[in-house]
């Protein structure tokens, strides 16, 4: 009797579908998820339903390395965001993530977009669906991360004087955070961002350094105290207070 032999493309469709079964499902690439295929890091807003307040704004910051930073602020009922941080999850295709610090907030990953999903990780229905959406903030990938070097204050041109430090302003991602120099002191601080260019500076702070000429730095903690807004033309940023002439006027460079 004469061996039988299997087809070679038996024999191969059969170790591929062995290789499928026992194969880990981490180990299974997906290069079309939303992980692997979209630009997800960066800071997404909106203001979601509420039961019993005007809205509930939201500001999530997505960070390559997992890490996030969460604000809320309940509109009509408090004036300050809470801020919640920690890393989030993916889920096992990619598409979806997992906040386990917000009792567990579930959010598709779209293009520029975060759909919130129900707790059973559903997409949210009816007329009040569009409103469960975080818009990624293109504004603020330009201003965080960035060195902002001080070059004008209340219309009139900054040096640096002998001996000092140049005044400057570094705004972190996540958590929202401000420091810099104000030529003398080192400055430290929060900030929230809001629709419309809304900026405000929180809970700001500086070494006790006396130097010899403390008029910049002066001027920029006013500044600071009373900016409301913000302008950025590419290279260029501007505090402002409601339409008030421009505070501040700080021009990007290298990160020091």
């Amino acid at each position: 009797m004469k061996p039988f032999h299997f087809p070679l493309s038996v024999l191969l469709f059969a170790l591929a579908v062995l290789a499928c079964k026992t194969a880990p499902k981490s180990a299974i690439s997906r290069p079309d998820s939303s992980r692997e295929s979209l630009d997800w890091p960066g800071t997404y807003r909106g203001t979601t339903p509420c039961a019993d307040c005007e809205g509930i704004e939201t500001v999530l910051t997505l960070l390559p390395d997992r890490a996030y930073t969460l604000q809320r602020r309940y509109r009509g009922k408090e004036t300050d965001f809470r801020e919640a941080r920690g890393t989030f999850d993916w889920s096992a295709d990619g598409s979806k993530i997992t906040l386990p610090g917000d009792d567990g907030a579930l959010f598709l990953v779209g293009e520029n977009r975060l759909f919130q999903l129900d707790r059973a990780g559903q997409r949210i229905t009816g007329s009040l669906a569009d409103r469960y959406v975080l818009t990624k903030d293109q504004a603020a990938s330009g201003l965080t991360e960035r060195y902002w070097k001080l070059t004008e204050l209340y219309g009139k041109p900054v040096t640096t004087a002998p001996g000092q430090k140049e005044p400057h302003l570094i705004f972190k991602a996540a958590p929202s955070r401000v420091a810099g120099s104000g030529g003398c002191n080192n400055l430290m601080g929060g900030y929230q961002l809001g629709p419309g260019n809304r900026l405000r500076f929180t809970q700001m702070a500086s070494t006790m350094m006396a130097c010899p000429d403390m008029t910049t730095e002066d001027q920029l903690r006013k500044a600071l105290e009373t900016a409301d807004s913000y302008a950025l033309r590419g290279d260029t940023l501007v505090l402002n207070r409601a339409r008030m002439a421009p505070l501040a006027r700080l021009v990007a460079g290298a990160m020091r």
